[in-house]
């Protein structure tokens, strides 16, 4: 009996998290749709690692819609990684801006909700189906300068909080990744709307943040348990940082 090829959809795939997950599960020997905006970098993804690129923007219905009809035509589908995400700002909750709140919520909420109901069937229909979310400790606890991830981010996990409990008894589970500090090449920066130096001063005097690969290795992991075995919540962080406010730093 020859062993089933697993098949997995990883968004935000075009750098960071969700470049490494690609990369992780492909050497894992599974079947990755990289999904992301930005088709040049995808395109450099699949010429690395045989993923297929497929770009979408996960904010629009019309994007998603296509996306899932594509990738269900081609076969069935065992996990969905809803990586696309990000933070925009630190202003205080009295000043904060509403249309980045607002871009937030509909990349990190209602992103991951369009995606997820999507392929929803398909997992079903897979018999061992995976839904991962890629969190953040900002959605366990908050912090100054960081309500409108925090909000969004504690949303996108009750996604994941609720839906565990509606699908149980079927053959699905649903994981939540959430990570602490992790240095990418983009996160702080787009946060921070390209300033470098605002950007690296998240991170400065830290003894090993945690790197793309170590949350895509959590991701993995989790993702390669038996089927029995649901990892409801993980949260990763490195050894320096005790909390969302707690970090320590060489002076």
């Amino acid at each position: 009996m020859t062993e089933q090829v697993l098949r997995a959809v990883v968004t935000g795939a075009s750098s960071g998290i969700g470049a490494a997950t690609v990369r992780r599960l492909r050497a894992e020997g599974w079947e990755v749709v990289a999904v992301a905006r930005r088709a040049d970098r995808l395109a450099d993804l699949a010429r690395q690692t045989g993923a297929v690129a497929r770009p979408a923007d996960v904010t629009s219905d019309e994007d998603v819609a296509a996306l899932v009809a594509e990738v269900v035509d081609g076969g069935p589908v065992h996990a969905v990684v809803n990586n696309a995400g990000g933070a925009l700002g630190t202003d205080p909750v009295a000043s904060g801006s509403l249309a980045d709140w607002r871009q937030m919520y509909e990349l990190n909420v209602l992103g991951t909700l369009r995606v997820t109901q999507g392929f929803l069937p398909a997992l079903r229909a897979s018999g061992r189906g995976d839904v991962l979310v890629l969190t953040s400790t900002a959605a366990h606890g908050t912090y100054p300068g960081g309500g409108g991830y925090v909000a969004a981010k504690h949303a996108e996990r009750q996604i994941a909080a609720t839906l565990r409990l509606e699908l149980v008894g079927e053959p699905v589970r649903v994981i939540e990744i959430a990570p602490g500090m992790v240095h990418t090449e983009e996160f702080s920066l787009t946060r921070f709307r390209g300033d470098r130096a605002a950007a690296d001063a998240v991170y400065a005097g830290v003894d090993q943040p945690l790197v793309a690969d170590d949350v895509a290795d959590a991701i993995v992991w989790a993702l390669t348990r038996p089927h029995h075995v649901n990892i409801d919540s993980m949260v990763v962080r490195p050894r320096a940082q005790a909390s969302n406010t707690t970090v320590a730093r060489r002076a």
